[in-house]
């Protein structure tokens, strides 16, 4: 999984660490465990975490809050400011710590410099090198965590909670605002298949339903833990990556807003997946929710993967979909 930054980023750093972090970077593990006898990595993709755990699984902290402390970082960038700003956060805590970290040139903007400005009270670039650059930052400012953030929405009774990396912060995107518009569910075994900040899972315990959440970002999931626990609700809760662990017919009803990006990339295989997933362990009579950009063709997808779907409304951005199986 080497990434065109990865070398820019050794070449940056220092020879040798006390202890090193490396954030969403499983490319980059070798390499640390060369410069460090205390290296620590936090993946926020459960993918990615899964590859560290095949080299080395002790590497892997069960908590990015055990990344404070370290001397060196290395990270890729996110794609979110607030994820950097999160990022940040917990590197705070040594005397002095400095942080690598790099994208390709085309997706990084001068944003991420002033939130590592927050942060640290040096900051600067690499030389850019096979479209690729490295940003510099160093000397910690030690500014307090606030993640996750917490928003109230007394429209729907709720208050939503966000990690840097989770899709859509604590507020509620279009797309989820007209599933929520229209979702009509009945009591059973309901499933949230990528969870984001757990509102639909929020919505579906509310209504009586033991409720799942599933997602592959650990942003998403910790947001949803945080969800249930600020509006008293009970939502099982996996950071995975599909459902091979629950059996044939183990739910009545499967909601999803489903995404299109890994990353930076756009990538329909996962949702493809998803809709595999979903067709066997829905139980017959059961019935899939799903909302999606109106220019892709998943409704198509799910005819053929699922059963016979309508629409259940539609916009200018959105289709809402339901299958029944």
């Amino acid at each position: 999984m080497s990434h065109p930054v990865d070398p820019l980023i050794l070449d940056e750093s220092p020879e040798r660490a006390d202890a090193l972090a490396v954030i969403d970077a499983p490319g980059l593990v070798a390499a640390a465990l060369e410069r460090s006898d205390d290296v620590r990595v936090f993946c926020d993709d459960v993918r990615e975490a899964q590859v560290v755990e095949s080299i080395r699984a002790d590497l892997l902290v069960d908590h990015p809050a055990e990344l404070s402390g370290v001397d060196l970082a290395w990270g890729h960038l996110p794609k979110s400011l607030a994820a950097l700003d999160e990022h940040c956060c917990w590197l705070q805590g040594a005397a002095d710590v400095m942080f690598l970290t790099g994208a390709r040139v085309k997706h990084m903007n001068h944003s991420m410099n002033q939130v590592l400005g927050r942060h640290f009270t040096a900051v600067n670039a690499s030389l850019g090198r096979a479209k690729s650059r490295v940003l510099r930052a160093w000397g910690p400012n030690q500014l307090e965590n606030p993640w996750p953030k917490l928003r109230r929405h007394d429209d729907l009774g709720l208050t939503l909670a966000a990690h840097g990396a989770t899709f859509n912060g604590n507020r509620i995107d279009d797309g989820t605002r007209l599933l929520l518009d229209h979702l009509e569910v009945e009591g059973g075994d309901a499933l949230d298949l990528g969870s984001g900040n757990g509102v639909i899972a929020a919505v579906l315990a509310r209504q009586g339903l033991t409720t799942t959440a599933v997602d592959v970002s650990w942003a998403a999931t910790a947001a949803t833990h945080a969800t249930a626990e600020a509006n008293g609700l009970e939502i099982d809760i996996h950071w995975g990556d599909g459902l091979t662990e629950y059996p044939d017919h183990s739910f009545d009803v499967i909601v999803t807003n489903p995404p299109f990006h890994q990353g930076v990339a756009k990538d329909s295989e996962p949702t493809l997946q998803m809709f595999d997933d979903a067709a066997r362990v829905l139980r017959p009579g059961g019935r899939f929710w799903c909302v999606f950009n109106s220019h892709l063709p998943w409704r198509r997808e799910l005819n053929s993967r699922l059963g016979r779907t309508r629409v259940v409304a539609q916009n200018r951005h959105y289709t809402l979909t339901v299958t029944d199986r």
